[in-house]
């Protein structure tokens, strides 16, 4: 993976876990060392399977030798194979130079170790540091693809699923993307596995049906482009203008925050919206058993960077809390409009506060539409169950690469 612990990849943290109550021998392989001030108590229970390792050590030098020496093809292989790769795309090629050692050092020390599988998550660096595995100590790999990841940048993309065991989409939409992309030809590799929560953590809860009282809402999300904050700050500010009672609270933390709460300021909403930062998944639990509404107005970034089926929101349905989000991306394949929560146009602030005017004025939709949602998390975005089908694949029901596509 890219970081850890991160606290908003709730999704990687709960699935190791749920990996390792199945017997599953797992060991994280960050490519960076993430030091938030914020992390989930889960993480800690995992710090004696991360190994964390600096871009360059006397080990690392000593790996990349041996193999050189070991197998120099396959060495000077998958480092042309990289570069070319990645040419033309600085953020990326610098990146990729700057992993390619240390994946060098974690080939060897999996190839000791008797690694049977490495599975990355995200199909840029995690899943380049997979493939120089692969190529080195011929460890077979799989990745999966979540969003920001396949929508921005595309280079190498083919070549990795053609390379890797299988490939996990979270979504229908990545995978239609990928296949758009790569060509019908990698459409046989491509499964689809949601994300999942845990439906005994979050638990569907009986809430005050107040139909006079102010609209509680919730936003759980990185202070980010994609997640669409200025949407839902001028969706605020036409409520109150529509004399609508509302309270919003705002979990996050990112490089727009600042940004935002001034946002929150100018338009004198500050007594209404509250931006809490980042807090850990016991807090955020309590704070969506507490709440009216869920919100999340995701939008396309200007580099066209976009989400894939957010797992925030999933958490706040699975409370059975009615959410309010966009039509974009994979979202429609887990909120269907009218039926299990309500969908706006992305970038639509008056369609937003339409909707949440909507949720306002009537308890009884609020109640239908959080059954509902409840419903559909545990049909199709069970962690336990989502788990198992990964975990299957891990250990062999998929079918292996064509020979030529080992080295």
């Amino acid at each position: 993976m890219s970081r850890f612990p991160k606290i908003t990849e709730t999704f990687i943290l709960y699935e190791i876990l749920a990996l390792q109550a199945r017997g599953v021998t797992v060991d994280v392989h960050p490519l960076l060392r993430e030091r938030e001030a914020v992390v989930h108590p889960e993480a800690a229970r995992l710090m004696d399977r991360i190994r964390f390792h600096p871009f360059v050590s006397p080990s690392i030098v000593a790996a990349n030798l041996r193999w050189l020496l070991r197998r120099p093809r396959a060495y000077l292989g998958v480092l042309f194979e990289v570069l070319l790769g990645t040419w033309g795309s600085p953020n990326f090629l610098v990146g990729a130079i700057g992993i390619f050692p240390k994946s060098a050092r974690f080939a060897r020390d999996m190839e000791q170790a008797g690694v049977g599988h490495v599975h990355a998550h995200f199909a840029t660096h995690p899943a380049v540091a997979a493939l120089i595995v692969h190529r080195l100590a011929g460890i077979p790999f799989s990745f999966t693809v979540h969003g920001h990841d396949l929508h921005v940048e595309k280079r190498m993309l083919k070549e990795k699923i053609e390379a890797a065991r299988f490939v996990v989409s979270i979504s229908e939409y990545n995978r239609d993307t990928m296949i758009a992309a790569c060509g019908e030809g990698v459409r046989s590799r491509i499964r689809i596995v949601h994300c999942g929560i845990d439906p005994t953590v979050f638990r569907a809860r009986a809430r005050d049906a107040r139909p006079d009282g102010p609209l509680r809402m919730v936003c759980v999300g990185r202070f980010d482009p994609v997640k669409g904050h200025t949407v839902l700050v001028e969706a605020c500010r036409i409520l109150a203008e529509r004399g609508i009672a509302f309270e919003c609270e705002l979990v996050g933390e990112g490089p727009l925050r600042k940004g935002v709460e001034e946002s929150i300021r100018r338009a004198g909403l500050a007594d209404r919206i509250r931006s809490l930062g980042a807090l850990p998944r016991p807090e955020v639990v309590t704070l969506l058993e507490e709440a009216d509404v869920f919100v999340l107005p995701s939008v396309r970034a200007a580099n066209g960077e976009r989400e894939g089926i957010p797992v925030s929101l999933m958490e706040a349905m699975a409370t059975g809390l009615p959410v309010v989000s966009s039509r974009l991306s994979g979202i429609p394949e887990l909120v269907e409009s009218g039926v299990s929560g309500l969908l706006a146009e992305p970038h639509d602030a008056h369609g937003l506060a339409d909707a949440l005017q909507m949720l306002a004025r009537d308890p009884a939709l609020r109640a239908r539409l959080g059954r509902a949602g409840r419903e559909k998390v545990l049909a199709e975005f069970d962690l336990s169950r989502n788990v198992d089908a990964l975990a299957a694949l891990l250990v062999g029901d998929a079918p292996a690469p064509p020979a030529a596509a080992a080295h």
